[in-house]
């Protein structure tokens, strides 16, 4: 079995397939390269041959980037010198794609070389864009689902198979920041337009064959290979250039606040390749690829972000033997934000949606949310009034419960009380098929207790989104200690079909998400207590890659839904209820009327429009700023700290159940630090030893909520990191 064969025609056009065994879209693996530079060797010394072509053999997609797997073995057979092996296994990637460039011309005149084309039936990402880079020409399909870029910095990487350099040289250092920094990923006409590709065709072959045999030998030269190439917009010794340089670190730098080590690997190779001529320029983006290859960080981003987000996007947790439970017609129970979205994204994947509530006119109003969010699709080009239709017409908008008769799945998203819930939950159940299963979306009322006013808790599931909805890519599904696999299935298959990312916990209050999440915001509010500057506690948060700070995000959910939160668990809790200082700020507030965004007043100042200007000084008031400040260290691993320590917990308890959710699903839940690849990673990065030994320097410090989980105390004493322990390695 063969990743690339080649066809040569009676027409002098030799065609190489790509074609990977066993796999829905093409991924480059080191055998597989060695297959396509033998079939490059033979059509170059083959004088029959005048031509050659390169495409996929998949329907609708070209590549999609490399095997990052095989990566992660060129360095363990490198042994003692991993650096070493990685760099090798990158300069033959190189070598390879040179040679596709050159194609044989002669060195000096540039002359005798045979044209290369790519053929693109469909996406092209990562090395899947960067080898049609190399080719002297690129025809894409004219297929509006596919996306043509180099999204390797979303994964902790950055294109390291000559993109980095060939687009610097293609477009200059700003012309190419938005498609390696910023990871833009663009459909084949408006690549055309960007000029990331040649040509659009309705038959990309035919057109792709033509071109090769028609050819001449300065349609083969690459603008850096010819003589007096200039870089656009000027080199770094240039003034101009000086200049780009300047503004381009400053921007990286404003972005990533230097949490990530990817986007300065990439600037470097940029700037220090810009210095010298081509071939030595691939081998400083080699250099600058192992280095990030070798970062612990790039490694557990790319682990979370790629290797684990996939496998559970392809049902690594769903239980076996239950046969497919895609959903058909789903009911939502409420019009409000959290139902409106959940409709919206529902239809989008083509399923027939019920959206309930009390009148015709809240419910309608849940429905012109998707029409709101299609008027704005269509405004910005993304949508048509023929594609608004559409959606519409999947979603019926009504107050009669007689109407989910025919749901296989409902999703109750009513006001989060047990009562209100209860209620719906009995109404419901008398009209919906036996077979139906329920789900609630609550995001912190316990799923067993919420089952019992079910007659069927087997099929009884919690199904927490995260808002808005239509943005947020993790769905949170909670197991209530009677829901049957069933249930899990139906709930994974439905969060499958409307394309995000599942993890699958046990039932706790405030599941694995919020359970965590608020112990981050409860210590930037304590800390605001005790006299520590607010805008130190953001801007720690911040400088550790958090994209809200603790009391940023206090206000855009609410310091009332914080307020709320704390009568509830206190009610729940009883006298086994913490009292906390943090209670008396937002109670504080909440009587002030200090509310967070919503109210245009909280921690911060809003204008008219309710965009955040500055931190609410009056709060001084009550918690004056202490003259000595914290150690920027102690604040942030208080914030950190009081994360990953409730992770531990929640897996401790089986709350959490695999760590590969736990870490996929705080990265993509609330944005946990995502250079560290979510909290196990990070305490595999900094290990057990020191985070156990700085637990117990933090409870001396500041509490007991910083105790050492026994498990993590555990683990330090023998030496074991997470994914080793817990058996991760492999499916990872």
């Amino acid at each position: 079995m063969t990743d690339f064969t080649m066809q040569k025609g009676d027409d002098g056009v030799a065609v190489i397939t790509w074609d990977v065994p066993g796999k829905s879209m093409n991924v480059m693996s080191f055998d597989g390269l060695e297959e396509l530079s033998a079939c490059v060797d033979d059509a170059l010394a083959d004088d029959a041959v005048k031509g050659i072509v390169i495409t996929s053999g998949k329907d609708g997609s070209f590549a999609g980037g490399m095997d990052l797997n095989q990566l992660g073995r060129a360095r363990e057979l490198a042994g003692d010198n991993p650096a070493q092996g990685l760099f090798d296994a990158i300069m033959n990637m190189h070598k390879v794609l040179r040679k596709i460039e050159l194609a044989g011309m002669d060195p000096k005149s540039k002359k005798g070389g045979k044209p290369i084309a790519a053929v693109l039936p469909g996406t092209a990402a990562g090395i899947g864009y960067e080898l049609p880079l190399a080719c002297h020409r690129i025809f894409a399909a004219n297929n509006p689902k596919a996306r043509i870029g180099l999204p390797e910095v979303l994964v902790g990487l950055f294109p390291g198979a000559g993109g980095t350099t060939r687009l610097i040289r293609k477009f200059g250092v700003m012309g190419a920041s938005e498609y390696l920094l910023q990871s833009k990923m663009l459909a084949p006409d408006k690549a055309k337009k960007a000029g990331l590709i040649d040509e659009v065709s309705d038959d990309p072959m035919a057109d792709a064959k033509a071109w090769v045999l028609s050819a001449k030998d300065a349609d083969l030269v690459k603008p850096w290979d010819a003589k007096g190439y200039k870089m656009p917009g000027g080199a770094p010794y240039q003034p101009a250039g000086f200049m780009t340089f300047v503004g381009a670190s400053a921007m990286v730098h404003g972005q990533t606040q230097g949490a990530y080590p990817a986007p300065k690997a990439l600037l470097s190779a940029v700037y220090e390749g810009a210095l010298v001529d081509f071939d030595t320029a691939l081998r400083i983006e080699a250099r600058w690829f192992t280095n990030v290859l070798m970062n612990p960080s790039s490694g557990a981003m790319v682990r979370s972000l790629f290797l684990n987000k996939e496998a559970l996007e392809k049902g690594a947790v769903r239980p076996a033997g239950v046969a497919d439970q895609r959903v058909k017609t789903l009911g939502v129970l409420g019009a409000g934000m959290m139902g409106a979205g959940i409709a919206l994204v529902s239809a989008q994947a083509g399923i027939d949606v019920i959206l309930i509530d009390r009148d015709q006119e809240a419910a309608d109003r849940g429905k012109g949310y998707a029409e709101s969010y299609m008027d704005k699709g269509i405004q910005r080009g993304k949508a048509t009034e023929e594609k608004k239709a559409a959606l519409l017409s999947k979603i019926t908008a009504t107050p009669d419960l007689d109407a989910l008769k025919g749901c296989d799945l409902i999703i109750e998203a009513v006001f989060e009380d047990p009562g209100v819930k209860a209620e719906m939950t009995k109404k419901v159940e008398a009209i919906i098929p036996e077979d139906c299963i329920f789900a609630s979306n609550t995001s912190t009322l316990p799923i067993t207790g919420l089952a019992k006013a079910s007659v069927r808790p087997e099929q009884f599931i919690g199904i927490h989104f995260f808002s808005p909805v239509e943005r947020m890519a993790l769905v949170e599904i909670i197991k209530g200690k009677e829901t049957g696999d069933r249930a899990v299935a139906k709930a994974l298959d439905y969060v499958r079909q409307i394309r995000k990312t599942p993890i699958v916990v046990n039932d706790e209050r405030f599941f694995y998400a919020n359970r965590c999440i608020i112990p981050y915001v409860n210590e930037g509010a304590r800390m605001v207590t005790e006299g520590v500057a607010p805008q130190l506690i953001d801007h720690a948060a911040a400088q550790l890659g958090f994209p809200v700070g603790p009391l940023q995000l206090t206000d855009e959910t609410s310091i009332e839904l914080g307020a709320k939160i704390a009568r509830a668990t206190k009610a729940a809790m009883g006298n086994a209820y913490p009292a906390s200082p943090v209670d008396d700020l937002l109670f504080w507030m909440e009587d002030l009327g200090r509310l967070g965004r919503k109210a245009k007043a909280g921690f911060f100042n809003y204008d008219e429009k309710g965009k955040r200007l500055d931190y609410w000084k009056g709060i001084q008031d009550r918690f004056p700023e202490a003259e000595d400040q914290p150690e920027l260290r102690d604040v942030q691993h208080r914030l950190m700290f009081s994360q990953v320590l409730e992770a531990v917990r929640a897996l401790e308890e089986g709350v959490l159940m695999d760590i590969r959710e736990g870490d996929v699903g705080a990265i993509l839940g609330w944005g946990f630090a995502p250079w560290s690849g979510g909290p196990f990673s990070w305490l595999d990065i900094v290990g057990a030893d020191f985070a156990a030994r700085r637990c117990d320097e933090l409870t001396a410090a500041y509490g007991e909520r910083f105790a050492c989980p026994p498990l993590l105390r555990e683990m330090a004493e023998k030496g074991e990191t997470f994914y080793g322990r817990f058996g991760m390695k492999d499916a990872a």
